[in-house]
């Protein structure tokens, strides 16, 4: 059976890290992204959207199926979005409104980027939203969810000059903190790496399944910063 993958936020810090993992993964990468991302092979499908508040058409055309794994890595910030509305309407409605699209069209696996602390309890909104975003996905039933919450994420951030700073703080004590400790600070590169091996394994686990069976069991698997951590360690290091 030839594998599928679609993938949306591929232009994004971890999405274009992803998109690179995943085109080594599978026969066909599905991207649905305003932009085209920087890295680009034979593989690829690009489907460019300039609102996603019109998504579902774009979704009619891209062949998203029984066959297919779904990405989402499609994240901002309140600075960034304008508002309170407009960031909720990213992190939360699009995210949402693509999963919906996607298990419409029978999509089992679905693999979403979220972020350390996601409560729905939280008194900051980027916290709540990213809860509320997990919760709403998890009601519509895929077979398998995978959840990842990374900590600080390390790289290029445009437009969120916070980070930076917080990155360069990282950089000069980086070799006093340890790994193992939960708020350790995670390369892009390194949680692509853990969404593609995640992705791998459950590819790995039902590629013997007779494929027309049923299953009522649904799975729901968070993989927290420090399980990423250690799941993408170079060893010796």
């Amino acid at each position: 059976m030839q594998r599928k993958a679609i993938i949306i936020g591929a232009t994004g810090l971890v999405g274009q890290h992803l998109v690179k993992q995943l085109s080594e993964l599978y026969d066909t990468l599905i991207v649905i992204a305003r932009r085209p991302p920087r890295y680009i092979n034979a593989s690829m499908k690009f489907y460019q959207v300039n609102d996603f508040d019109n998504l579902a058409e774009i979704f009619v055309n891209v062949g998203a199926d029984r066959t297919a794994d779904a990405f989402s890595c499609l994240g901002t910030t309140k600075k960034q979005a304008g508002s309170d509305e407009a960031f909720r309407k990213v992190d939360h409605d699009y995210n949402v409104n693509f999963a919906k699209l996607c298990h419409d069209k029978g999509v089992e696996n679905f693999f979403l980027l979220s972020a350390m602390n996601a409560d729905i309890e939280s008194q900051f909104l980027y916290n709540r939203v990213k809860a509320e975003t997990e919760q709403s996905i998890m009601a519509l039933g895929f077979k398998q969810l995978s959840i990842f919450r990374p900590s600080l994420l390390l790289g290029k951030h445009k437009g969120r000059p916070l980070e930076s700073i917080s990155q360069k703080v990282f950089q000069l004590i980086s070799p006093l903190v340890s790994e193992s400790l939960p708020l350790h600070p995670i390369s892009a590169k390194r949680v692509a790496s853990a969404m593609a091996m995640s992705a791998h394994d459950v590819y790995e686990r039902h590629k013997y399944r007779e494929y027309r069976s049923e299953s009522k069991h649904n799975t729901v698997d968070i993989i927290e910063n420090k399980q990423m951590l250690m799941m993408t360690r170079v060893k010796g290091k």
